[in-house]
C-alpha cells in the first residue's frame, strides 16, 4: 500500500524503418528485436515535495510516429519506491510504495520522443521522490524502479506497427533542481548552488529543515533533499525572484545532522560555504541575505547573532528559539535575540503543532529591534491544505506582505 506523508507529520531511423531494418529496442512486423529502449523520470517539486510526473521514453530513432497511435492506454507503468538505507526491525519509513501509475495523457515531443504524462497532485498517494523515516527523523532520497509496459503497437507514419521490447531507465530529470550544482566544503559539508551571471550578484542562503539533514551513522549524505523536499531554495531560484533580485546566487548548505544539535559549531561551516561561493563567483558582500525554515529557522536567527554584520536580512521561517518542547534552556537566549542588528522578518503559522509560534516566532519578535512578522492562521495553497508548520511554501511563494511590500521585494532593498 502507498502511504505518502512527509516530515514531521509525520528520465533518425526514419529510413531504416521503413526499409525494415532492426531499429533498437524496437520489435516490427517482421519480428525483428535488439536492446532496449531508454526512459527518463521527469520529476517537479511541488510545494509538499518532489514528485514524479511524467516518463519520457527515447523512441527519436524509431521514425516519425503516428501520434493517432498513442493513447493512455498504450503503456502501463509501474512503479516501486523502497527505501535506500536498511531499516532497524521495527521502524518505520513513510511514502513508499508500489502500484501502477495513471497515465493521463502521451505525447510526441517535437524530437520524436514519447512522454507519458502522470496523475499527481499535492498529497496524492505514490509516485514521491523521498521517503521519512521515523526513527531518524530524516527524508531520504528512494530508490524508484519504474516498469514500463507497452500493451498495443505504436505505428510509424510508413505503416508499421512498432512494439518495444525493453525499455532501460535512466535518470530522474528534474530542471529546477538540475540547475544547482553540487558542491563540498573545505570542512566536508556538502551543498548545492544556483549562480547566476553577470557582475556582482546578491547571494542568499537557504537552510534546510530538520528532515533535510545527512544521516551520517548510516552513511547517508546526499546532498539532494534540501532541494527536493519543499521550494524553499528552488523558490528564490525562480524567473519571478531572480527578477526581483536582478539576479542572485542561491545557496542551500546540507547539515550533517540537524542544525539545533549544535548551532554554534555549524555557524562557522556556513561561514566557510558563504566565503566559498564569494571567492568563486561575484558576490556583492552587501547584499548577502539568510533564510531557513523550522531547524534552518533557528539557524537563520543563529547566524545573525554569531555573525552580526554579515547580512542584509534575515527571514527565519517557523524557527524553534526556547526549545522543541517548550522547555529547558533557550536555543537563543534573550540577551542575544535583543542585540540582533539585521533587519528581520519572521513567518509561521498559529495552527503549527511542531514548533509553538507564540513561543518561538512571536516571542523572538517582541525582543528583536525592529523586527517585522507574518502569522498565518493556516497553510493553504492552490486549495490544499498542509500541515500547519509547513509557513514556508508561504515564503517559496513570495506570498508574505506588509503595508504592499512582499517579503521578496523587502529582502532584496536591504543593504548592509
Amino acid at each position: 500500500m502507498a502511504v505518502q506523508i512527509s516530515r514531521r507529520t509525520v528520465l533518425a531511423a526514419g529510413t531504416g524503418a521503413a526499409a525494415g531494418l532492426a531499429l533498437p529496442g524496437a520489435v516490427f512486423a517482421g519480428g525483428h528485436q535488439t536492446a532496449g529502449v531508454s526512459f527518463v523520470l521527469n520529476a517537479k517539486t511541488l510545494d509538499g515535495g518532489e514528485q514524479v510526473t511524467a516518463v519520457t521514453l527515447d523512441t527519436s530513432r524509431l521514425g516519425p510516429i503516428d501520434p493517432a497511435s498513442l493513447t493512455t492506454s498504450t503503456f502501463r507503468v509501474h512503479a516501486t519506491a523502497t527505501s535506500p538505507i536498511p531499516l532497524a526491525p521495527g521502524d518505520q519509513i513513510f511514502s513508499e510504495y508500489d502500484l501502477d501509475r495513471t497515465v493521463t495523457a502521451a505525447r510526441l515531443t517535437r524530437g520524436g520522443d514519447i512522454v507519458l504524462e502522470l496523475s499527481h497532485a499535492e498529497g496524492q498517494l505514490g509516485g514521491g521522490t523521498l521517503g521519512y523515516i521515523a526513527s531518524k527523523g530524516r527524508n531520504v532520497r528512494l530508490d524508484l524502479v519504474y516498469t514500463i509496459t507497452q500493451t498495443a503497437p505504436i505505428s510509424l507514419r510508413r505503416g508499421r506497427p512498432v512494439t518495444i521490447a525493453r525499455f532501460v531507465q535512466r535518470r530522474l530529470v528534474n530542471p529546477e533542481v538540475d540547475a544547482f550544482s553540487h558542491h563540498v566544503s573545505g570542512s566536508g559539508m556538502k551543498y548545492r548552488l544556483y549562480s547566476a551571471h553577470g557582475g556582482r550578484r546578491p547571494l542568499i542562503v537557504w537552510l534546510h529543515g530538520g528532515g533535510e539533514g545527512a544521516s551520517l551513522p548510516d552513511g547517508y549524505y546526499d546532498n539532494e533533499t534540501t532541494l527536493r523536499a519543499n521550494r524553499g531554495a528552488l523558490g528564490f531560484a525562480t524567473r519571478e525572484a531572480q527578477r526581483i533580485f536582478r539576479g542572485a546566487h542561491v545557496v542551500a548548505p546540507q547539515s550533517t545532522s540537524a542544525w539545533m544539535l549544535d548551532g554554534p559549531a555549524f555557524a562557522p561551516r556556513i561561514r566557510e560555504i558563504i566565503g566559498e561561493v564569494a571567492r568563486r563567483r561575484a558576490v556583492d558582500p552587501d547584499r548577502i541575505y539568510v533564510a531557513g525554515c523550522s531547524n534552518g529557522g533557528y539557524m537563520s536567527l543563529k547566524m545573525t547573532t554569531v555573525y552580526p554584520r554579515l547580512f542584509a536580512a534575515s527571514v527565519p521561517i517557523c524557527g524553534v528559539v526556547t526549545s522543541l518542547q517548550g522547555s529547558g534552556p533557550p536555543l537563543i537566549p534573550d540577551s542575544e535575540l535583543t542585540a540582533i542588528s539585521t533587519p528581520t522578518w519572521l513567518v509561521a503559522s498559529r495552527d503549527d503543532t511542531t514548533v509553538n509560534p507564540q513561543a518561538n516566532t512571536v516571542h523572538a519578535h517582541e525582543l528583536i529591534p525592529g523586527s517585522l512578522m507574518t502569522l498565518y492562521d493556516n497553510v493553504v495553497w492552490n486549495g490544499h491544505q498542509f500541515p500547519g508548520h509547513w509557513s514556508w511554501i508561504y515564503v517559496a511563494r513570495n506570498d508574505p506582505a506588509i503595508d504592499g511590500t512582499h517579503i521578496w521585494q523587502w529582502m532584496a532593498r536591504q543593504r548592509r
